[in-house]
């Protein structure tokens, strides 16, 4: 199955996502007008909205609701798009996918408030699920999402970090909002208590790969293509997957140990740090990094009925691995 057809499967469900959001804009036009200029500027912005596929394909592959799943999915990608905005004002980035970001133009203090309010809205999107236990993940989500946030924060700029570090950190960041969809798609269907904590696994599993992809991504894409300046993780002190190769490989003077030591021009180092990976096999040894949590993945869902949805999932496996390889 190609990767239009993952998306076309649940077409309608996007669509009920997409209306949620106008609708949740539009709410605040004559009340507070300024308000629904920062919820249109940050709702408009598009992206790949992974976390609806993931909730929709897992909860059609049992008994489908779609009222249910809307929220479900709104509930997840809302929380992501308030998680990008903290991130934004935390790091104090400019540009999001090639756009001006909330903090940018209205300020790091106004921002995180308005983070906070996505969050809101993510958990009220959440209780119109009408499931207890879905609010319950959504509330363990974004403990873990803080608890990943805070990890970073205080290892930044640190050198000695380990894998299981790294690791812990990006389920925190990204694979545990990718659980909360499969998971809560999954109770929602009616899935047994099986094949609810199969596609939990299958939800982490896909997020680490996803995590590790976009950590290679940030080095080797273009800034066009990332929407924000190339090896932004790097610059900021996150040590990710490249990085923590980097050092292992080159333990003698290294632009990344530069870099963390405020040592030397940033820029040089940066060209420094992407000319290095370039010459060796660090890429492919990340890619397959991801590819094995990948497989880890696929495997996850054995013992799931095989169906158009399923086939979906798997696609979305070999998908993530697969961009811009």
């Amino acid at each position: 199955m190609d990767i239009k057809q993952v998306y076309t499967l649940v077409k309608e469900g996007l669509v009920g996502v997409e209306d949620n959001f106008k609708a949740l804009a539009s709410a605040k036009i004559e009340t507070f007008p300024e308000l629904h200029k920062m919820l249109e500027h940050i709702l408009s912005g598009g992206g790949k909205v992974v976390r609806p596929l993931l909730a929709f394909h897992s909860g059609s592959l049992f008994n489908y609701n779609h009222e249910k799943l809307v929220y479900m999915a709104s509930a997840s990608e809302l929380m992501h798009i308030a998680t990008l905005v903290h991130d934004d004002a935390i790091d104090k980035a400019n540009v999001r996918r090639g756009r001006a970001t909330i903090n940018s133009i209205w300020g790091v203090d106004r921002a995180i408030i308005f983070g906070d309010y996505l969050f809101a809205k993510a958990a009220q999107f959440a209780v119109s699920t009408e499931s207890l236990r879905v609010v319950g993940f959504f509330a363990e989500t974004l403990a873990a999402i803080s608890h990943g946030e805070l990890r970073q924060g205080f290892s930044a700029y640190k050198l000695n970090q380990t894998f299981d570090e790294y690791l812990e950190r990006i389920i925190g960041k990204t694979a545990a909002l990718f659980a909360l969809a499969t998971e809560g798609g999954a109770v929602l269907g009616g899935a047994s208590e099986q094949d609810v904590k199969s596609l939990r696994d299958f939800g982490i599993n896909l997020g680490i790969a996803f995590q590790i992809v976009d950590d290679i991504l940030d080095f080797t894409a273009s800034e066009k293509e990332l929407g924000k300046p190339v090896a932004s993780d790097l610059i900021q002190g996150t040590m990710t997957l490249p990085s923590m190769m980097l050092l292992e490989r080159f333990p003698g003077d290294n632009p990344v140990r530069r870099i963390f030591n405020n040592e030397g021009d940033s820029k040089k180092n940066v060209a420094e740090a992407i000319d290095l990976l370039k010459k060796s096999d660090i890429i492919e040894d990340c890619y397959s990094k991801a590819t094995e949590y990948s497989e880890k993945a696929r495997r996850n869902l054995d013992t799931i009925p095989d169906n158009k949805n399923r086939q979906a999932l798997m696609a979305l496996a070999d998908f993530v691995v697969k961009r811009s390889k």
